[in-house]
């Protein structure tokens, strides 16, 4: 394919097999994770990329080689790019926000699940990822690694769901669990959907986007056991939207899995009307339902990434007079403290942004000012 031809002329990857760049643990063994390897496919030195250490000090950085085949690497602006490569902004703490802005670790009753919802939580199963994604909401997981990754620590999350007879629905989150074994992850899967009162399961996964060869015909078959599950999730840009993408989707289509999109709008990668544009039809060719657009969260380390909401509203209003509605998502804002998702749109109750502080503030006036 055009992304293979492409990437295995370049240092170090030149003469891997198809096989090899097809096999998802190849992928994910070669991810490229230090200042070193970087240095290498970049055809510069470490000394040079100096700064990208000081990032990963606190921020560490991983994306896959199928990844980097997608972007133009040479390009400080490259969409892709700007979504995995190490920023020194994301250590200026004095531009604003926090760790944790919806405080999961408050509504975790048992370590790794977020109960916040009556009728549905969110078990955190993995801190790993194909790719770090620079606007995370939970960057700050990055560090602890698979250490927390054990059967006994997912036995306890069964436990307390199997317990809690209001949960019907069990979003399994990380992390990327699509990171873990075929095994573990049909463990786990079938030990929530064997729960009489767990009626639905759904995955976030962004392999699709960075990783696909992930989406193997084993992995759809361990996935189709335990209907109804649903799959979402994150392309933030048409240059994502590959073949190899495309095809990773319709396997788990052709499995009876419905994939939904929930896309980030990120200041200088989507944030124009033709971006979003060309990224929901993209979608809607795929069979891809663009789901929620999300106002990019208040993290620590993310204040670069956030654009305005009147700017985003702006460029939802030209959406919505101008593409079909099956290609529009929901624009909306998970408002910090874990109070829930806000729709924005003209006359939602969002009202202000205080610059100094990052914070959101939310009235009843049904004006945005």
């Amino acid at each position: 394919m055009e992304s293979r031809n492409r990437t295995i002329s370049i240092s170090p990857w030149r003469g891997v097999s198809s096989k090899e760049w097809h096999d998802w643990e190849w992928q994910y063994r070669n991810r490229i994770r230090t200042v070193r390897q970087l240095a290498a496919v970049l055809k510069k030195t470490p000394a040079a990329l100096k700064k990208y250490q000081t990032v990963a000090r606190s921020y560490p950085f991983s994306f896959t080689p199928y990844y980097f085949s997608l972007m133009n690497a040479a390009d400080d602006n490259d969409p892709l790019r700007r979504q995995c490569f190490p920023d020194e902004r994301e250590i200026n703490f004095s531009l604003g926000g926090v760790a944790d802005p919806l405080e999961e670790e408050r509504d975790m009753p048992v370590s790794g699940l977020v109960h916040r919802y009556r009728d549905r939580c969110v078990a955190i199963v993995t801190h790993m990822c194909a790719t770090y994604c620079r606007h995370c909401n939970r960057k700050r997981i990055w560090r602890k690694g698979g250490i927390e990754e054990t059967r006994g620590y997912m036995e306890r999350m069964v436990d307390y769901v199997s317990k809690t007879k209001h949960i019907r629905e069990v979003i399994v989150s990380g992390g990327d669990p699509l990171t873990m074994k075929d095994g573990i992850l049909d463990w786990f899967l079938g030990s929530l959907r064997s729960i009489p009162h767990v009626e639905v399961l759904r995955i976030g996964s962004r392999v699709p986007v960075v990783m696909p060869m992930r989406i193997t015909r084993k992995l759809c078959d361990t996935l189709r056991k335990h209907r109804p599950l649903w799959f979402n999730t994150q392309f933030n840009h048409p240059n994502e939207i590959t073949p190899e993408a495309a095809h990773a989707c319709e396997m788990i289509l052709e499995a009876g899995i419905p994939v939904s999109n929930q896309s980030v709008l990120l200041r200088g990668i989507n944030d124009n009307y033709e971006t979003l544009r060309d990224l929901f039809y993209g979608l809607q060719r795929i069979s891809v339902r663009p789901y929620y657009l999300f106002q990019c969260d208040p993290v620590k380390g993310t204040d670069h990434f956030r654009t305005e909401v009147r700017s985003g509203i702006k460029i939802m209003e030209k959406i919505w007079g101008n593409i079909s509605g099956l290609c529009v998502p929901q624009y909306v804002f998970d408002i910090p403290g874990g109070k829930g998702k806000c729709p924005l749109y003209p006359g939602s109750p969002f009202r202000t942004m205080a610059r100094e502080t990052g914070e959101y503030i939310f009235d009843r006036t049904g004006e945005v000012n």
